[in-house]
């Protein structure tokens, strides 16, 4: 018996590509939409990098949600058509397709150090404009925003010097110039 074909979503050559997308998914305000629509990403195998929500039109009782996440450009393609097809959704849009959006993300790094590891801290925050929000004896909060890149790095650097915990939000993105996402 031959063996099934495979799907966009399994295959080895999909997986060969596999980009980071941003979607912006505008939905009904309402009980159990964010589940359906995670619910479309867990059925398929793929993974949500970054995930935030939130209400966008009150009156109009419209939420954003907005998700980061990784896959073949045909898989992705394809979790955009059926986002599109689920009733609370009134719009699916891919940022990155567009390619003409702003996406920003925003953490709170907690450090730890004294002396000379406090000094360095303190520096580099200034290089990265990240803001002291919270500060004790032998520990800082800074809070930074920017491309979760930006955020990575200044992660990492933060390792040897005494990273504690980190906090993000998530990725906000929205297209740039005048029309509606």
């Amino acid at each position: 018996m031959p063996a099934a074909p495979l799907s966009p979503y399994s295959s080895s050559a999909g997986k060969a590509n596999v980009e980071t997308h941003t979607l912006s998914v505008l939905v009904d305000n309402e009980p159990g939409v964010l589940a359906r629509v995670v619910g479309l990403f867990s059925g398929r195998g793929y993974n949500i990098e970054s995930l935030t929500v939130a209400e966008v039109a009150q009156s109009e009782h419209l939420s954003r949600i907005t998700i980061v996440t990784t896959g073949a450009p045909p898989a992705i393609e394809q979790i955009g058509h059926q986002l599109d097809r689920l009733v609370p959704v009134h719009k699916v849009t891919d940022l990155t397709l567009r390619g003409d959006s702003v996406e920003r993300e925003l953490a709170m790094i907690k450090v730890a150090g004294k002396g000379q590891d406090r000094e360095e801290a303190l520096r580099l925050a200034d290089a990265f404009r990240a803001r002291v929000v919270d500060a004790s004896i032998d520990s800082f909060v800074f809070e930074l925003t920017g491309a979760a890149s930006k955020i990575n790095q200044f992660v990492s650097l933060m390792k040897p010097i005494g990273l504690v915990e980190v906090s993000r939000t998530g990725v906000a993105a929205i297209s740039r110039g005048p029309a509606a996402t």
